[in-house]
C-alpha cells in the first residue's frame, strides 16, 4: 500500500471512530435537577425514584410475586417449559415495561420519549444492532450447545415465531427497564458513568443462569448500554437482545434434539 492508500485507511478509521463516539447531548431540564432532602441528603427526585423503583421491582420478580400475579389474573399458562416461559415473558412486560413507563407519565411526568422511546438515530442503532448480530450469531451458536445452556434453555425451545414472541414480551421490557428507565434517568444527572451503573443490576438479574452467559452479562450489558447512548433509544438493543436470546433457545433446543 502506497502512502496515499495508508492515510485514506486511516483517514477512513479516524471517521468511523468519530462517527462511533459521536452521542447525542442528555441535557438535563428543571425536572432531572430537581431534588429532595431526606435526612440531609439532596437526591435528585426523577434519579432517585428510578433507582429505588428498579430495585423494588426486581426484589418482587424476583421472590416470584409478578408470574404469581399474572397467574392469578390471566390464569393457569400452560404446564411447563415454553408455555411456563411465555407467562414469565408476560410478568416481565408488566413489571420492566408497563410498570416503569406508568412511572415515568405518572410519577415523573416526563416524556416516555425521553427515556428512550424513540427511535433516535435509526440509522446508526440499526447499523450497530445488526452488526453487533452478525458477529454473535456464530458465536451463539457455538456456545448455546453447551451442556449448561442445553439444560438451562432447550426446555423454553418451541417454534421459531413462538420463542421470538416470547423473547420479544421479555427483553424489549428489560431494555427499556435498565437502560430507557434507568440509564436515561441517571445519564442527565451523573452523565455517561449512567452506563455502567445501569449495567449491575441487570448482571444480577442473570443470577441463575449459565454462568458463562452471567458473567458476560457485564460485557453485553456495557456494549447494549452504548448502543442506547449512541442511538439515544432502546429499540435497537431490545431488536438486538430478542435475536440474541431467541437464537440462543432454539439453538440449546436443536441441541438436546441432536444427542
Amino acid at each position: 500500500m502506497d502512502a496515499s492508500g495508508a492515510r485514506d485507511t486511516v483517514t477512513a478509521r479516524a471517521r468511523l471512530w468519530a462517527w462511533l463516539t459521536d452521542g447525542p447531548a442528555y441535557p438535563a431540564n428543571a425536572g432531572d435537577l430537581r431534588t429532595v432532602s431526606v435526612l440531609g441528603l439532596r437526591l435528585p427526585v426523577r434519579a432517585t425514584v428510578a433507582v429505588l423503583a428498579v430495585s423494588l421491582l426486581l426484589l418482587l420478580d424476583y421472590n416470584g410475586r409478578i408470574n404469581g400475579l399474572v397467574d392469578a389474573v390471566i390464569g393457569p399458562f400452560g404446564d411447563g417449559g415454553a408455555d411456563t416461559k411465555r407467562l414469565q415473558s408476560v410478568g416481565r412486560l408488566v413489571i420492566q415495561g408497563l410498570a416503569p413507563l406508568a412511572i415515568v407519565v405518572f410519577v415523573l411526568r416526563d416524556r416516555p420519549a425521553r427515556y428512550g422511546l424513540r427511535l433516535g438515530d435509526w440509522r446508526a442503532g440499526a447499523a450497530i444492532a445488526l452488526a453487533g448480530c452478525v458477529v454473535m450469531t456464530p458465536i451463539v451458536l457455538a456456545i448455546a450447545r453447551l451442556d449448561t445452556f442445553v439444560a438451562y434453555y432447550a426446555p423454553q425451545a418451541a417454534a421459531p415465531a413462538d420463542v421470538f414472541l416470547t423473547t420479544a414480551l421479555e427483553v424489549i421490557p428489560a431494555e427499556f427497564f435498565y437502560r430507557g428507565f434507568l440509564l436515561f434517568a441517571l445519564l442527565r444527572v451523573m452523565g455517561p458513568m449512567a452506563v455502567v451503573v445501569a449495567t449491575l443490576p441487570f448482571a444480577f438479574a442473570h443470577l441463575g443462569k449459565p454462568e458463562v452467559e452471567t458473567i458476560s452479562t457485564f460485557g453485553g450489558g456495557l456494549l447494549y448500554g452504548w448502543l442506547d447512548w449512541r442511538s439515544g433509544s432502546v429499540i435497537w438493543s431490545g431488536l438486538a437482545h430478542t435475536w440474541i436470546l431467541g437464537l440462543v433457545v432454539l439453538a440449546a433446543g436443536a441441541g438436546i434434539l441432536a444427542r
